[in-house]
């Protein structure tokens, strides 16, 4: 394993959400030249500024440790995670049949689910493009 800086790993976690330099200061409430400080290491981001970007997705634990948190989530997986949880079980099924190449159960209740621009589960249950309503 290679070892990185704090700093190295705050651009890592800013480069996995996607964001720039310019979008990520925003977010923290700082000037785009000072994220550019912190990503160099020349200066360190102070405790509201991690608090900022871990709500925007940022793994804190990650960016000090080096070991990735399970906690932490982008907006997408939670947004994911949200419905998923509360999805009928024959909609949970159909999903998860999707993901791993499998069919849904033969007497299961077809629904549509919104997943947002996913398609996860389409041909195992239907298109996904709505909240969940039996068919």
């Amino acid at each position: 394993m290679t070892y990185r800086s704090i700093y190295e790993r705050l651009k890592e976690e800013r480069k996995r959400l996607n964001f720039t330099q310019q979008e990520v200061a925003a977010i923290a409430n700082v000037e785009r030249e000072t994220w550019s400080r912190y990503e160099s290491g020349k200066i360190s981001p102070g405790m509201e500024v991690l608090a900022a970007i871990a709500l925007a997705g940022a793994d804190i634990q990650y960016i000090a440790l080096g070991t990735r948190s399970t906690a932490a989530l982008t907006p997408d997986e939670t947004e994911l995670l949200e419905k998923y949880r509360s999805a009928p079980i024959a909609v949970k099924a159909a999903a998860i049949a999707a993901l791993i190449g499998g069919s849904a159960p033969a007497k299961a209740p077809r629904y549509t689910v919104d997943f947002g621009n996913a398609k996860i589960g389409q041909s195992a249950a239907g298109d996904i493009v709505n909240k969940a309503r039996k068919k």
